[in-house]
């Protein structure tokens, strides 16, 4: 994982937060996710294909995203409400997109959010692809942001022809 990855997504979080749900975040020391970690109750996914590839989690406590979503929208809906997983997807679909926009001209796509839900959830990546966690603080609770991302070997093969 290149730590080049990291602020982008802070910088998008904070960016997000602040716009759309007038609230500030603050950030924790980010660290090397251990393999099999339990997630919280609500995981927005969005993943990264092209010359960057992975994934990046948003992962919150159900109390939180509830209070997220709710800031988010201006209305109080319940987990099982589709308008509450559409909102979850919304909100890490902007934050994928303001952090991709700082990439620079990296060719990289990125998928259709998926929500996954259940307290206590695993979430299994690329054994080859490490996972830097980044403790979130905000008004509405503490959260936490996965980013599994690395230069694909397709991009890296142009820049070592040039090279040679």
């Amino acid at each position: 994982m290149e730590t080049r990855f990291i602020m982008p997504f802070m910088n998008s979080i904070k960016n997000v937060f602040g716009t759309m749900l007038k609230t500030t975040v603050g950030f924790g020391q980010p660290s090397l996710k251990s393999p099999g970690q339990i997630s919280h109750g609500v995981s927005g996914i969005i993943s990264f294909t092209g010359s960057v590839g992975g994934t990046i989690v948003v992962c919150m406590p159900l109390i939180v995203a509830k209070d997220v979503i709710r800031r988010f929208t201006g209305a109080i809906f319940e987990p099982d409400d589709p308008d509450f997983i559409d909102a979850i997807g919304e909100l890490v679909n902007m934050i994928a997109g303001g952090a991709k926009s700082s990439f620079g001209r990296e060719d990289v796509a990125i998928s259709c959010p998926s929500v996954v839900m259940g307290q206590d959830h695993q979430l299994f990546q690329r054994k080859d692809q490490a996972i830097i966690i980044v403790p979130c603080q905000s008004e509405a609770g503490v959260f936490h942001t996965e980013i599994g991302l690395k230069v694909s070997q397709a991009a890296e093969k142009p820049k070592l022809a040039a090279a040679g």
